[in-house]
């Protein structure tokens, strides 16, 4: 058995892998961190695994829970990585994999890309689907991060930035693939445990309640399923996860439509992890499945803890899972983190309820990190028996100090739709504002006084709180209404915050990594009734230049200029002066002319604590690495054949060294 366990991890789930472990008589440690890149920063938490002496690390779920190459640098540090093998991770942790995977087992999947795409190839993509609309997910990671519904074409260049930004931020994984919208499904999941050699069914979860792609309440086991259909998604969880002589905790997920005559089912994604709701698997069969995680990664089979794959448990009742999560729901239907500080918390009690929680009275919470505070778990003998014992649940629970989604919960718990069962993952987008309504309304957002904006200006107020991470704007820009002005990062999700109206931008109030509360003032902006005539609105005054270059457009091409040799005489001259060539000089001879498309042009060295951006910015471009894709010999090959992955680096960054970002663009460059 291990002796004690790395816990790289926060929350509810840190405490309930710290029970489990408990129970075991193992031994575990939290992680320290003080912002969430730390949680991603895998140099890190071995060497605190290390300073700890600790020889095993379980990642929860998020983070570096699916990551191949973190379980890789675990066994090279001679620690247990508490979840699936190097192999396994690599297969089922990509989508764009899993989704191949299950294509050679024969389980229908929903028609998508193969791979990572580019904006270019999800185009042409959502143009062969345009009738149905596309869904890009992130290849890593789940939880709904790195997810966006497309339905208009005008709408994908935006929600492609979005989803990478948020799957880099989330999964330190940047890449996107694309699949045909499947939009009026249930979603349902099936939970697998193997030990290498078997592998068995422990139950499936009905996870249809969503709201953006992320859940809010799951049921197990599913009140809809025929036993037909339940047997042939066991058999294509099962078909898959034996293809990969899977070891620990996984799940299987897919789209269910039963009345759909062509595919009742699609298998979409898988989750070789710990899920956030296994709770309710534990309350129906009996089972610790953190533990039995455990006691797997130790090197322990199935039969050797008292389970026949052949005879899974059956479930006892039903359990049903809310999530309590400090946010509330705009009349968009986008999730705004709540921050703020607990000054009263009551929970519910009685027969068949559980509390997964790490929240308590005095607990600070901020944005940054995943707005879940607490898992309220309520088990009936039938369905309805647990949900009219939720409803009195929620009613009992009690979180004073910010505000959170139990209105919200309440409202659906009470819907006839939800004793019935008939749902679908759009009911809540589809239902929003009769939910909102039941639910009392949005958080009102207190506006500033005239006193807080210069004469003549307005102020804008962050929609949500959340860090600043970009500035899209400058002082002396003129934009128009809807445009935006920045982005903003809550529950590691991009929000972009509009301009309320047209106008000219008059100052700044926050800076990039500042963290802002909802209602502050960001900037302030000149409305078009306060802009000079003319320099609004070309049609109606003067034609703008076609040869001038928008300030915008010219921050981008400073930016880029950074990148270049020519921004570095010094550093190239030296390089020249040993007889050496620059990595961009060698690509430029090893590739067809104009045909080298570089990626990642613009990361700079992951060192922001001890160096500043401007200094990051003019002295490590590219973070040392060039990459991108060229074609080779073409005028010979043809495009196709004479197509290559290029990555080149030479010494005058860094003096050659490789860092994070840099090994990052690798790991994507490779993956291509």
């Amino acid at each position: 058995m291990l002796r004690k366990i790395l816990i790289a991890n926060r929350g509810e789930i840190a405490l309930r892998i710290a029970r489990a472990a408990a129970d075991l008589g193992v031994g575990s440690v939290a992680f320290e961190a003080s912002k969430p890149a730390h949680f991603l920063d895998i140099a890190t938490v071995l060497q605190q695994a290390r300073d700890q002496g600790c020889d095993a690390v379980h990642p929860g779920y998020g983070f570096l829970s699916e990551r191949a190459d973190f379980a890789q640098a675990c066994g090279d540090a001679g620690l247990v990585f508490i979840g699936p093998t190097v192999a396994q991770l690599q297969c089922l942790g990509d989508k764009a994999a899993a989704l191949a995977l299950a294509r050679e087992c024969a389980v229908p999947v929903l028609p998508g890309s193969t791979a990572a795409v580019t904006l270019a190839q999800a185009t042409v993509f959502f143009a062969q689907h345009s009738a149905a609309g596309v869904m890009l997910k992130a290849v890593a990671g789940g939880g709904g991060r790195g997810m966006r519904a497309v339905r208009h074409a005008a709408d994908l260049p935006a929600a492609f930035v979005a989803c990478t930004a948020e799957a880099q931020a989330a999964f330190g994984v940047a890449g996107v693939y694309a699949e045909r919208l499947m939009a009026n499904a249930r979603h349902v999941e099936v939970q697998v445990l193997g030990d290498g050699a078997q592998v068995m069914v422990l139950g499936e979860r009905e996870c249809t309640l969503q709201r953006r792609f992320q859940k809010l309440v799951e049921i197990a086991p599913s009140p809809t399923l025929t036993d037909a259909l339940r047997a042939q998604l066991f058999e294509a969880a099962l078909a898959m996860a034996s293809a990969t002589g899977y070891r620990s905790l996984g799940t299987f997920e897919f789209l269910v439509d039963a009345d759909a005559k062509e595919l009742p089912f699609v298998f979409i994604e898988a989750n070789p992890r710990l899920q956030v709701e296994h709770t309710v698997t534990e309350q129906v069969t009996g089972l610790d499945l953190v533990a039995l995680q455990i006691q797997v990664a130790a090197g322990r089979t199935l039969l050797q803890l008292g389970l026949d794959p052949r005879a899974p448990p059956a479930p006892r009742g039903f359990a049903i899972q809310w999530r309590i999560n400090a946010e509330t729901l705009d009349a968009e239907g986008n999730a705004r983190p709540s921050v703020g500080t607990v000054t009263q918390l009551l929970w519910p009690a009685g027969p068949g309820l559980r509390i997964d929680t790490h929240a308590q009275t005095g607990l600070d919470q901020g944005a940054d990190y995943d707005s879940l505070l607490a898992k309220l778990v309520v088990q009936g003998a039938r369905f309805e028996d647990a949900l009219r014992r939720s409803q009195r649940a929620l009613a009992e629970c009690s979180i004073e100090g910010l505000a959170t989604n139990l209105p919200l919960l309440r409202a659906l718990a009470a819907r006839p739709e939800m004793a019935s069962q008939a749902l679908s993952t759009v009911f809540v987008e589809a239902h929003l504002a009769d939910l909102i309504a039941a639910a009392g309304g949005n958080v009102p957002v207190s506006a500033p006084t005239a006193a807080d904006a210069p004469e003549g200006t307005a102020a804008v107020l962050s929609p949500l709180a959340g860090r600043l991470v970009q500035q899209a704007v400058a002082p002396g820009d003129v934009v128009p209404a809807g445009a935006t002005l920045a982005v903003i990062e809550a529950m590691k999700m991009e929000h972009l915050m509009l301009a309320p109206t047209a106008g000219r931008v008059h100052a700044w109030q926050a800076e990039p990594g500042d963290v802002l509360g909802e209602g502050q003032t960001v900037l302030w902006i000149a409305p078009l009734a306060e802009v000079e005539a003319g320099a609004v609105v070309p049609d109606t005054a003067t034609a703008a230049d076609p040869q001038a270059i928008r300030p915008d457009l010219q921050r981008v091409r400073d930016r880029h200029a950074h990148t270049l040799d020519a921004a570095r005489p010094d550093a190239i001259a030296a390089r020249h002066a040993r007889g050496g060539r620059t990595a961009r000089e060698n690509i430029a001879e090893l590739c067809d002319a104009h045909s080298f498309n570089e990626f990642g042009a613009l990361a700079v060295a992951a060192q922001t604590r001890r160096r500043t951006l401007d200094d990051l910015v003019r002295n490590t471009p590219a973070d040392g690495m060039v990459t991108g894709t060229g074609r080779i010999n073409g005028a010979l090959f043809g495009p196709e054949r004479s197509s290559a992955a290029v990555l080149a680096y030479d010494a005058t960054v860094l003096a050659g060294t490789q860092g994070m970002r840099n090994h990052q663009k690798t790991d994507r460059m490779l993956g291509i």
